[in-house]
């Protein structure tokens, strides 16, 4: 595993990029909203010219998550297939799950409960 030496901070999230084989993974924690936007910039987003690209972001340590969050991750699924790529979401704790499920971005973005089960499937 690679790790990008990039952890980004603003208020009350940290972000990190690593790469697993070809799957980039974004690992978030802390509180997913609004103010925290800006650290994620296009962390969420495929390289520029990437072709077939990967993501996973890891939510384990994102404690609470508004309807920025959903934006994000909604435009980061779209620029992933536009790529012919793919998005995919681990490790949600059942708060953040329950608001990724109740608008309905389980259906476009699979989650999977680990980040594990997010890299094989």
């Amino acid at each position: 595993m690679v790790t990008d030496a990039f952890p980004a901070q603003s208020g009350h999230l940290t972000v990190t990029r690593s790469d697993v084989g070809d799957v980039r993974v974004v690992s978030l924690c802390g509180e997913l909203d609004h103010a925290a936007r800006d650290a994620i910039g296009d962390a969420l987003h495929p390289p520029a010219g990437a072709e077939g690209p990967r993501t996973v972001v890891d939510l384990t340590g994102v404690t609470f998550m508004d309807s920025s969050g959903i934006n994000l991750l909604i435009a980061a699924h779209r620029a992933a297939q536009d790529a012919q790529g793919w998005l995919r979401v681990a490790g949600a704790r059942p708060s953040v799950l329950r608001v990724i499920e109740l608008v309905g971005v389980d259906r476009l973005v699979p989650c999977h409960p680990t980040l594990r089960q997010a890299l094989e499937n």
